[in-house]
C-alpha cells in the first residue's frame, strides 16, 4: 500500500462497478433536466436538486446507495413544489 495514491490509502477508491457509473451517468442527466427546468421556471427545488443529482455520484462509491440517493433527490421537487 506504499505506492498507492492517496485516495486509496485513506478508502476512497473511485468508482470502478460499471454499474455504478452507468447510474452515475443517469442520474446526472436527470440532473441535468432538472437544474434546466429550474433555471427557466426559477424554481429553486428543481434547480437545487438538479445541482446535487449531477454532483453526488462523484462522491457516493456504492451502487445501491448511489441509486437510493438518486430516488430520493428525484422525488423532492414532486413532495416540495416551491
Amino acid at each position: 500500500m506504499r505506492n498507492a495514491p492517496y485516495y486509496a490509502r485513506r478508502g476512497l477508491l473511485p468508482m470502478s462497478d460499471a454499474a455504478a457509473l452507468m447510474w452515475g451517468l443517469l442520474f446526472s442527466s436527470i440532473g441535468l433536466g432538472f437544474f434546466i427546468y429550474g433555471k427557466q421556471q426559477k424554481s429553486v427545488v428543481p434547480l437545487v436538486c438538479g445541482l446535487l443529482l449531477m454532483i453526488y455520484p462523484y462522491f457516493v462509491p456504492k451502487t445501491l446507495v448511489l441509486v437510493m440517493v438518486g430516488i430520493f433527490l428525484m422525488a423532492i421537487p414532486y413532495f416540495f413544489r416551491r
